[in-house]
């Protein structure tokens, strides 16, 4: 049967599962999107730059588990895609990025809108295809997905000539995909596994520390079955968010740079760390030298170049951490920690990270908090980076995986919008709240036309602050008060919003939050509110870069009040 170019890649990816492809057009693959129309299996979501492609495609493969898909031409269209594409790199966020190239005649000729796009990607992509044989095309797809999703998930390049898509050869299905030299561990060691046990059984202050690979692995009952059985607390990294319930009377938030001050004290007292699914994170550690002093430490992990890399590890255990802890369970006796948990609740008594202070002035944490009341925690977040990030992961209560979406590794501005565009696509009977900041925002504020024309019903709470929020932070910390280059000049976002054509508000004062909320969520379409927040209001706890995270340092006291009791579960012991 003959096919083109475009036609294989349309039908492998149907063949794949692709529902939606979030793609900008151009002259290079301009026989891609003639196609297009003969495969209604096919959602095309035209962004209105290529880098929101990516972040989409990001934010649909966090929500729902799937490969996420985007689409540029070459050139421009392509490098444009690369900060996305990084951004799921560092992340482990499984996506398939299609671009054309110039003709394969015309390669490395400086063509009109060439660039060498696999070798940009190259160390930040799992694996990139130039693809000049028209008939490999179908395998070349086939593996791209597997690639994708298999072992830690990433993301995986496909760059098509333009003639390469126009051309039409006799089709020939793949068969089973075989890719040699790469077979990702997923059994862990045996005796590595007892050993873990052994310790965990011997531990008189163990911690775990969860992280996403929990969740791309489904491991959440896996790891409350631990938790509970062997009365172990749980601390997540930012992006571990959502694997263990926060309302668990054994949750103890979130550790690192802006972690709960009780979170890093368990880490830094503890004799036994168990790490699941998260790789030592400069931001979660803080002083490597430091961490964790007195523990031994387990590491589980589906990549093996992350055991080791940062800390060191005395029981490593690679593979897939849903398998693992199936394996671990069944080694491990009901044990209590009544002591240990004590003193954690005490800490956490002593030391109320998430207070919110008393102001006469609208508090971003209060805004949060609010959006947490009226949703329940039954809505995706989705953020933007800085303290609005910060803010969101910290005042908001998380009880299910897949629900807090946000660039970790890279820290990208403008994460937030196109994200939260696509995670709603991916999952249209969600509620989708973006939370971001109005520095952030303006980095992919063009989206809000996407939203509009796609009816993607996104909810955006901007914490206005008119300033890049952390940057000014750190300057008032660590640089003098020095405030270069971080003031804004913020337009009016309701008079942008309604320019798109979505309904916006402006909130200056507390009790005007949660109306707003309550008219936003009641409203069938996308919704912006822009919330006038403190200025120069501050993310706390912090551990200062280059210190411990027995060195953090947390609100002034005098000015706290009592924090929402959703965030602090109370221990039954």
């Amino acid at each position: 049967m003959k096919m083109t170019g475009a036609q294989i890649l349309c039908d492998g990816m149907v063949k794949e599962g692709v529902e939606i492809i979030f793609g900008f057009p151009g002259g290079a693959v301009l026989p891609l999107y003639d196609t297009l129309p003969q495969y209604s299996q096919l959602r095309h979501i035209l962004v209105r730059h290529e880098q929101c492609a990516a972040h989409a495609a990001d934010g649909y493969a966090r929500a729902t588990g799937k490969v996420g898909v985007c689409l540029a031409t070459s050139g421009p269209g392509a490098s444009n895609l690369v900060t996305g594409i990084a951004t799921a790199h560092l992340d482990s966020s499984p996506i398939v990025a299609i671009t054309g190239q110039v003709a394969r005649a015309f390669i490395g000729k400086d063509a009109f809108q060439e660039v060498d796009i696999t070798g940009i990607t190259l160390p930040i992509t799992k694996h990139n295809y130039l693809v000049l044989d028209t008939a490999s095309l179908g395998k070349v797809v086939r593996e791209a997905f597997h690639l994708a999703r298999m072992g830690r998930p990433g993301p995986v390049l496909i760059d098509i000539p333009r003639d390469v898509l126009a051309e039409a050869v006799d089709f020939h299905p793949p068969s089973q995909t075989e890719l040699s030299g790469y077979k990702p561990t997923l059994q862990g060691h045996p005796a590595q596994i007892k050993k873990a046990a052994k310790l965990i059984a011997e531990a008189r202050q163990p911690v775990i520390l969860a992280g996403r690979g929990i969740i791309i692995s489904g491991a959440h009952d896996e790891l409350k079955q631990l938790a509970e059985t062997a009365q172990l607390p749980v601390i997540t990294t930012l992006l571990g968010i959502g694997c263990f319930p926060e309302s668990h009377f054994l949750s103890y938030g979130m550790l690192g740079m802006h972690g709960m001050a009780y979170a890093n004290m368990a880490v830094n007292a503890a004799d036994l760390i168990i790490a699941i699914g998260m790789r030592f994170d400069d931001r979660a550690t803080g002083k490597v030298s430091a961490f964790a002093p007195d523990a031994r430490i387990i590491h589980i992990d589906i990549d093996p170049a992350e055991i080791g890399k940062n800390v060191r590890v005395d029981v490593p255990i690679v593979g897939d951490v849903k398998v693992i802890l199936q394996a671990l369970n069944k080694l491990i006796t009901p044990i209590e920690h009544i002591e240990w948990v004590k003193q954690l609740d005490t800490w956490r008594r002593e030391h109320p990270s998430i207070s919110i202070r008393d102001s006469d002035g609208l508090l971003p944490q209060y805004v949060v908090q609010q959006l947490y009341e009226v949703t329940q925690g039954e809505a995706i977040i989705a953020t933007g980076v800085g303290q609005n990030q910060m803010w969101a992961a910290q005042h908001y209560c998380y009880h299910k995986p897949n629900s807090f979406i946000s660039s970790g590794g890279l820290g990208t501005m403008g994460f937030g919008l196109p994200a939260a565009m696509g995670a709603k696509a991916g999952c249209p009977d969600s509620t989708v709240w973006c939370i971001d900041g109005d520095g952030s925002l303006q980095m992919t504020i063009q989206e809000l036309a996407t939203i509009v024309q796609e009816k993607l019903a996104v909810k955006i709470a901007i914490l206005n602050n008119g300033y890049l929020g952390m940057v000014r932070q750190w300057q008032q910390l660590f640089y003098g008060k020095r405030y270069v280059a971080t003031p804004l000049s913020g337009p009016d976002f309701v008079k942008i919003a309604e320019g798109y054509g979505l309904p916006g508000l402006l909130v200056k004062h507390r009790d005007g939050v949660r109306p707003a909320i309550e008219q936003a969520m009641a409203h069938p379409g996308p919704f912006l509110i822009d919330f006038r927040v403190e200025p120069e209001e501050n993310v706390y706890p912090m551990v200062p870069p280059g210190a411990s995270l027995a060195e953090v340092l947390e609100a002034p006291k005098p000015e706290t009040k009592a924090a929402d009791s959703a965030k602090l579960p109370v221990s039954n012991i």
